[in-house]
Parts: C-alpha cells; sequence; structure tokens
C-alpha cells in the first residue's frame, strides 16, 4: 500500500507531477465556475410582472369640461340601437346607408354572425373592445373564423368577400368610409346574390 498525503501519491518525482496535473486542471476548471452564477442567470426565464387591475380614475365634477366646448358620451350612456343579443349600432357621423361619409360604431354579440358578403367601397375599422372574428371565405362556418383582438386596425377591401361576428363575448368596432356602403351577399361560389328585404335583414341581426 503506497502512502496517500491528501489525494497526492509519495512518490518521488511522481508527486511533483501529479501536483502539476491537478493544479492545471484547477486552473482549467475555475473560469468555468466563475462564468456558472451568470450562465444560471441568463438561462433562468425572466420573470413577468402580474397584472394589476387598475380602479378607474377619479373624475371630479369641479374639472369636468364644457360640454359646448368638448361634448362627450361615456360608454354606458351609449345610446345603441338595433336588437340586444345580436347587432346593435350607433351612428357618431353621417349615415352609411346614405351618399357622403359616416363613422358608425357596431356592436356583435356573442354568437352573432354576418354571412359572406361585399362591399363596394373601401371602409376603415378598428376594433375598440373584445375579439372580433373574421374570415374571408364564401362558406359560413363560425368555427372556422380568425381572432383580431382590441386595437386590431383593418382595412375592409372594396369588392372582396368576407363575413365577421362574436363567438364569446361581445365585440365594438369603428367603421367609417363613404356611403351608401350596403351589404351585397354571395353564394358559396362567390356569386352576388339578390338584395334581402330591410325586415328579413332586420330579424337576422344583420346589418342592412
Amino acid at each position: 500500500m503506497l502512502p496517500l498525503i491528501g489525494s497526492t501519491l509519495l512518490i518521488g518525482n511522481k508527486q511533483m507531477r501529479l501536483t502539476k496535473i491537478l493544479m492545471l486542471a484547477g486552473l482549467a476548471i475555475a473560469p468555468a465556475l466563475v462564468a456558472l452564477p451568470a450562465l444560471a442567470q441568463q438561462a433562468a426565464p425572466a420573470q413577468q410582472p402580474v397584472p394589476t387591475q387598475r380602479a378607474a380614475p377619479f373624475a371630479d365634477p369641479a374639472l369636468k369640461p364644457n360640454p359646448a366646448n368638448i361634448p362627450f358620451v361615456l360608454e354606458a350612456d351609449i345610446p345603441w340601437t338595433g336588437t340586444v343579443g345580436k347587432l346593435q349600432q350607433y351612428k357618431i357621423l353621417g349615415d352609411a346607408n346614405k351618399p357622403g361619409p359616416y363613422i358608425v360604431l357596431m356592436k356583435w354579440w356573442p354568437g352573432a354572425y354576418s354571412r359572406p358578403h361585399f362591399h363596394e367601397k373601401l371602409r376603415y375599422i378598428t376594433v375598440i373592445s373584445g375579439t372580433w372574428w373574421v374570415s374571408s371565405s364564401t362558406h359560413y362556418d363560425p368555427n372556422k373564423t380568425y381572432p383580431l383582438p382590441a386595437g386590431t386596425l383593418v382595412r375592409d377591401e372594396p369588392n372582396t368577400v368576407h363575413w365577421d361576428g362574436a363567438k364569446d363575448g361581445p365585440v365594438v368596432l369603428q367603421i367609417s368610409g363613404e356611403g351608401p356602403a350596403p351589404n351585397i351577399g354571395v353564394d358559396e361560389d362567390g356569386n352576388r346574390l339578390p338584395p334581402r328585404a330591410p325586415n328579413a335583414a332586420a330579424a337576422s341581426g344583420e346589418p342592412k
């Protein structure tokens, strides 16, 4: 049995050689050991801040602006027209059924959709709240629609087929363009359908 001191063999010159090997090995490993904490910090997933529910800002009645200067309507007070549970509208400017520019708010209720159609004029759409579900297919199937979240900006190109609605919750859209801009329905082959009677369109909850 050879005597041991720590991990070094007492074998003359071999002792010095083995000591040098161990020292060199330690020097080679040291940088890696120093870098480990930094590497671990890089590998660790960044902690995402937890969103907090902000309270509505306090509205001091004394600071309410002169309605002659800044007339406004709060969301809860919007005088919607149409059918609750299907489709409602509020005209901000003009009328989409008459010549001239228009801006309208449109609210789709959950499970309500238009049918494949197109418009002859360009429209600009902003998703104000909720998720808007859309499709450019001539085949009507709500399970094959694409979600556009609040804040999405959309160009509704003229003479191109599309349809849309809401799935799990209501969605509010702001639509602007040049009237008149009626919905022109199409069949599954993309062929233009005859205009629907106003009463039939109203009963289905679709826009005119």
